[in-house]
């Protein structure tokens, strides 16, 4: 049976993740950072299972959203065992990032595909946008552009929700603080503009909706979801390509990185913008399901996003 949805644009309240306060101290943040540099891997990766296992117990509303995603995405009633693979799989994540951020590359197996697709974008010579997810890591890919030199991404993102993280991630490379764009600023899209123009990539994660930017309805796991025009909008006003990211984590040290063709708004009519933004975000959406369905318990969105 084929659902149809209102594919109308709306402006939305601050939504619901926005709210979130951020858990765990800095004390706390840091003393699992220097466990990590200090003592290895290995032994910084036990420290998940107890640190999982308590948010798990504590976060009755995170948790409520991750089994209400896990039923859609497992197509069957998530247990316990699930919720907590859910919650391991973003804490790894996380502590990945330490030894990514310290240039540790030779600890994880990353296998890439479609390094050709932004090749092709880069060697225009004019940036492109990095539309991904908050699904896997966003640090893998990176990495891979510091480990080969030839991609450089400034990352858009909203840093007010997670400070206590930043900061101390921050301090383990402090090179790596002024590849950040951040939402909301004055002179934000002034920087955008001139990252793009040096050649660099822009990396966005537009599964999050802030404040009352324009949404549009799209369907995702059978059910309508907004996803926020803006991150397209912007790439349309400025007349570059967007290529699809997404860095899934496979377990151990593994990740598989994978780049997609979205849209290349290089050449699009002013008068075929909001068609052509639509089109995109829809497959946007389609692509984003996809990619859940390869890898469930990556997507780390610990809210009601259909809500």
């Amino acid at each position: 049976m084929r659902r149809h949805f209102d594919g109308g644009l709306e402006s939305r309240s601050a939504p619901e993740w926005l709210g979130r306060p951020e858990r765990g101290t800095v004390r706390a943040i840091r003393f699992t950072a220097w466990i990590a540099l200090s003592l290895g891997r290995p032994v910084a990766r036990l420290l998940l299972y107890p640190i999982c296992l308590y948010f798990l117990l504590s976060s009755g509303a995170a948790r409520a959203a991750s089994r209400k995603y896990l039923r859609k995405v497992l197509e069957r009633a998530p247990g316990l065992g699930d919720l907590f693979r859910h919650y391991y799989a973003f804490a790894a994540t996380i502590l990945d990032r330490v030894y990514l951020l310290n240039e540790q590359y030779s600890h994880f197996d990353v296998r890439a595909n479609g390094t050709d697709i932004v090749d092709g974008v880069l060697a225009r010579g004019s940036g492109c946008f990095l539309l991904g997810a908050h699904i896997g890591s966003f640090e893998i890919i990176r990495s891979l552009g510091r480990e080969s030199g030839g991609l450089r991404v400034s990352l858009v993102m909203y840093e007010q929700n997670a400070r206590k993280l930043n900061s101390v991630l921050a301090a383990i490379n402090p090179n790596l603080s002024g590849q950040v764009i951040p939402l909301g600023k004055v002179d934000s899209m002034l920087k955008v503009e001139e990252a793009l123009q040096s050649g660099a990539c822009i990396g966005i994660l537009g599964d999050r909706t802030i404040g009352t930017e324009g949404t549009l309805a799209c369907p995702f796991f059978g059910e309508p979801a907004r996803f926020a025009v803006g991150p397209l909008r912007l790439a349309a006003m400025l007349k570059r390509p967007v290529v699809l990211m997404f860095g899934l984590y496979r377990g151990g040290n593994r990740y598989e990185v994978h780049f997609e063709r979205l849209a290349d708004f290089s050449a699009t009519d002013r008068r075929e913008r909001g068609a052509a933004i639509e089109r995109a975000l829809r497959q946007y959406a389609e692509r984003m399901e996809h990619y859940c369905r390869v890898a469930p318990y990556n997507w780390f969105n610990f809210y009601d996003f259909w809500k």
